[in-house]
């Protein structure tokens, strides 16, 4: 709640005009801003326990890293584990180090480039604004980094040992480079792609080749669509910035490729770059249509407002007025058309993929910020004719407090009273925003505001309900309070691989370095009878009865989550 009261008196900052300058205002609001940010984004990312497959094996990978002392070979179980590069390890280690293992230490990372690429945001914002002599476009920057901060796609990924933030920071900040360097354009301002580059090499340590293709296909769609050529200084630039590049993603590929040489760039680059791309071999098949289906998702509450400038795209200049000389005041345009190009690009080449999932669309939500933000900069400053805007905006408010009520009341999944408390903020953002047109500022601000706030109450009324679901870290405990601390566990659930992390160094692999999944009874007493000795399973419940029925093993059935059961099994 404390980060809303920022939040509400940033705003206060940023509009007042009374005793100080405007200038001494502006900083102080996105002093306060940032506050705001920081505490919820630092808030309770310990609260919950690691939830589905990724984050737990994530930060289990970080944790052997760290015990053994290595910077270089990734492991899970002991196995190697070339998946992903070794970036989110690192600063997952350097969290381990600080703070000690635990769900808060392998989160902050996320959360770190989660505020890092807000700041990035600003900066662009910032650089429009100093673009213009009088301080009309004083605010820009504020209720740009204020959109990227309060979406919803990068409030929650930040919640999350996740690559996709991490991947997401360092590409904003390779393009916030960029576009410094197109916006000054002239000699000092090359200096700024020494940034891009180097922002180049840490995406490639980030996530892999998609580091490097997201930049330079923004890059390449941004001058496509102005119908211009680089400047010649960029292209000069490519001789020793694409080595400079490669310098920095060679802190890690380069020792590990000599460690483990023509099985790392197998795993690494043929099975998870090529075929997760070109096949669907990982089970991540989705239609092409996937991400006009999950980018609405992870933009709110900022959708009628991107839609709202999409509507008015005809209006930028997609050609420059002069080619020898670019205007300084053409530089909030030039900023739309280069974060209309930041969201094609992502979004065409994620589409064609073979493999989708909701993380992968995340790096485009900068550019949504960048092109969101400067509607709600016209709006609040009465510059622009969208009402409709808001008013859409307050009735998604009333849908979502309407549908989260209505799901918890049919599911069950969490308490109904908790529900009520999350579309309380909702409907009074809503109805404000809906009544009170007058003031487009605080009611923006308010919807901001009750995002933060929803968020937080969800996290604490919703969030425990839905983990213990989700994640084992319950039902381990439990069997551990039995006298199965020491058990070995035959027999994962796919969806659900967070005993690889609370049960590290108990879980049966296979040959193939995968965990063995559980397939059924038979297989379970079969491994209990050729141990002779207990093991832990868990255990579908609409397959329980089948399990303890089956003579002659012995289960004692320990506790379930309502989806699955952990059993102790012995022949």
């Amino acid at each position: 709640m404390l980060s809303a009261f920022c939040l509400l008196l940033s705003a206060y900052f940023m509009r007042s005009r009374i005793y100080l300058h405007p200038s001494t205002l502006a900083k102080r609001g996105i002093v306060l801003l940032f506050l705001a940010i920081a505490l919820f984004y630092f808030y309770g990312l310990g609260h919950l326990p690691f939830i589905g497959p990724d984050e737990p094996r994530y930060a289990q990978v970080a944790r052997e890293m760290f015990l053994r002392h290595d910077l270089i070979t990734p492991t899970l179980g002991g196995h190697l584990w070339f998946e992903k590069p070794a970036l989110l390890y690192w600063m997952i280690m350097a969290g381990y180090r600080l703070f000690g293992v635990s769900e808060w230490a392998a989160r902050l990372p996320a959360a770190i480039s989660g505020l890092l690429t807000t700041a990035a945001v600003y900066r662009i914002g910032r650089r429009v604004e100093l673009s213009y002599a009088d301080d009309k476009l004083q605010t820009y920057g504020f209720w740009s980094a204020l959109a990227s901060a309060t979406t919803i796609g990068i409030a929650v990924f930040s919640r999350a040992a996740s690559f996709d933030i991490i991947l997401t920071m360092t590409t904003t900040w390779a393009l916030a480079f960029y576009l410094l360097y197109e916006l000054n354009n002239n000699a000092r301002a090359r200096r700024y792609l020494f940034g891009f580059y180097t922002f180049i090499g840490l995406s490639l340590l980030a996530k892999g080749l998609v580091g490097i293709v997201i930049p330079v296909g923004v890059v390449a769609f941004y001058h496509l669509f102005r119908k211009k050529l680089p400047e010649r200084s960029l292209f000069i630039s490519l001789f020793w910035g694409m080595p400079l590049a490669l310098i920095v993603a060679a802190t890690w590929y380069g020792p590990v490729i000599w460690h483990h040489g023509w099985p790392f760039i197998d795993q690494f680059f043929v099975q998870h770059h090529f075929a997760r791309y070109i096949s669907n071999k990982y089970h991540h098949w989705r239609p092409i249509y996937y991400y006009l289906i999950v980018i609405p998702l992870l933009v709110l509450p900022w959708n009628a407002f991107l839609f709202d400038a999409f509507l008015r795209a005809r209006r930028w200049p997609w050609r420059p007025k002069d080619p020898a000389v670019i205007p300084v005041d053409d530089s909030l345009s030039r900023v739309l058309l280069f974060a209309l190009a930041w969201f094609i690009f992502p979004f065409l080449f994620f589409s064609f993929s073979n493999s989708k999932l909701p993380g992968y669309i995340l790096p485009v939500l900068p550019a949504v910020a960048l092109i969101a933000g400067e509607r709600l900069w016209r709006i609040q400053c009465n510059q622009g004719n969208s009402n409709w805007a808001i008013r859409t905006t307050a009735l998604l408010c009333f849908f979502f407090a309407v549908g989260v009520v209505g799901y918890a009341w049919r599911t069950r999944d969490f308490p109904v009273a908790c529900a009520f408390l999350m579309a309380a903020p909702l409907c009074v953002a809503g109805a404000f925003a809906f009544l009170w047109q007058r003031k487009p500022a605080a009611s923006m601000l308010l919807i901001a505001g009750a995002t933060i706030v929803v968020m937080i109450i969800a996290l604490h009324c919703a969030g425990p309900a839905v983990a213990a679901r989700e994640s084992s870290k319950q039902l381990l405990q439990l069997a551990d309070a039995r006298g199965y601390s020491q058990t070995v566990i035959y027999g994962l659930q796919r969806s659900d691989r967070t005993p690889e992390f609370y049960a590290a160094g108990r879980i049966v692999y296979g040959p193939d370095g995968e965990p063995i999944m559980y397939e059924g009874p038979y297989q379970v007493i079969e491994e209990s009878r050729r141990r002779q000795e207990p093991i832990l399973v868990f255990v579908p419940l609409e397959e329980l009865s089948w399990l303890t029925q089956m003579a002659p093993a012995q289960t004692d059935v320990i506790g379930n989550n309502g989806r699955y059961a952990i059993v102790a099994v012995n022949y």
